[in-house]
């Protein structure tokens, strides 16, 4: 039976869904968002069944995103202090569903621990990779390091310096768009779920990018972007919760 999709949810700035149960629970710290524009045409192949690029005014994102993943924990277990916290550089794209749902989907996520990598690649099928990396701070400046060990391919890398700059006080809708993003996109043994997070507003600073230098938007399957990013953000970071999955029809997963 079809149904008629949607209308998207309204781009918010707090969460759609405060009260999810956590499945899983972290913290995203020292996160340097870093966007160019993009034709949706060239995002739709990449994205999972049921969902379609996620546009503002027509025009669709490619994210470079790096960060401290911090005690990745379980329920509402303590986090991980060793195997859940790693430096993460993740490519993503930005998705929506017939249900309206905003989201986020993963096109590489590089991290610094094998055991995590590995458990996320078998058990959520999500497309993480093994890499050394490092962030590095010396005064308002972070460096944010990444070359890929495993699977491949093998030694693509970014190198992102960021200076941290004035605290946003009024984000933009594009701001908000980029960032407040409360679910995720993925496909799941060959079905496509979602799964959402909450978390407090996002505290935001404009960043001067210094240095850029990556192919893992190209090693994603992407274009290269071209030109200046349209979008270089800072965040001291939150902590994260995420809900059971469900799939694109609305139905939770077993």
């Amino acid at each position: 039976m079809l149904h008629t999709p949607r209308p998207p949810q309204s781009i918010t700035a707090d969460s759609p869904h405060p009260d999810v149960s956590p499945l899983l629970t972290q913290s995203w710290l020292d996160l340097a968002f870093v966007h160019w524009a993009a034709d949706p045409a060239d995002v739709a192949p990449l994205l999972p069944p049921g969902t379609t690029p996620d546009t503002l005014h027509g025009v669709t994102y490619i994210g470079l995103v790096a960060f401290r993943m911090h005690r990745v924990g379980w329920f509402r277990l303590p986090g991980v202090p060793y195997l859940g916290t790693f430096p993460e550089t993740n490519v993503r794209l930005y998705s929506r569903d017939a249900h309206g749902r905003r989201g986020v989907v993963f096109r590489s996520l590089d991290a610094s621990r094998l055991i995590p990598v590995a458990v996320a690649r078998a058990a959520f099928r999500l497309p993480y990779l093994w890499s050394r990396m490092s962030i590095r701070r010396d005064g308002d400046v972070l460096t944010y390091t990444s070359t890929r060990r495993w699977p491949g391919p093998r030694g693509a890398h970014s190198r992102i310096a960021l200076r941290i700059g004035e605290r946003v006080e009024d984000p933009s809708e594009l701001e908000h768009f980029l960032t407040a993003r409360w679910g995720m996109h993925n496909t799941f043994f060959g079905r496509s779920v979602y799964l959402p997070n909450t978390h407090p507003r996002w505290p935001l600073h404009r960043g001067e990018l210094i240095e850029c230098d990556e192919d893992l938007v190209s090693a994603a399957g992407l274009p290269e972007p071209e030109g200046e990013p349209v979008s270089v953000l800072y965040s001291p970071g939150v902590p994260v919760r995420f809900g059971r999955p469900a799939r694109p029809g609305g139905i939770p997963t077993p």
